[in-house]
């Protein structure tokens, strides 16, 4: 018994070793790449995208946040077509409260 008690030692030894070793390497990993996206990015910055502020016409005027009314009738007249293909049928308001 006294030799398998060494050997789930040894194991756990290096197990724990294993580990450490994995989690040291990645951490170094990451802060290398860091630090080498760090030095690029004042190489080379992102490009700021231009916005258009001068937007006279109120139907492409949509706040975050909101959903377009365009989106919202095309997913409605989506969903209406599926339902009718595949004969989907809702059940009406009376029906409802028959139940």
């Amino acid at each position: 018994m006294n030799t398998m008690e060494q050997q789930f030692l040894e194991a756990g030894t290096l197990m724990l070793a294993g580990m450490v070793f994995v989690f040291a390497f990645l951490s170094l990993l990451i802060i290398f790449i860091n630090t080498v996206l760090a030095k690029l990015a004042v190489k080379f910055p992102d490009p700021i995208a231009p916005t258009s502020t001068h937007s006279n016409n109120k139907k492409n005027k949509v706040t975050s946040g909101e959903v377009s009314p365009a989106i919202v009738a095309a997913i409605s007249g989506a969903v209406t077509r599926y339902r009718q293909q595949h004969s989907i049928q809702q059940p009406s308001i009376s029906q409802k409260e028959k139940k």
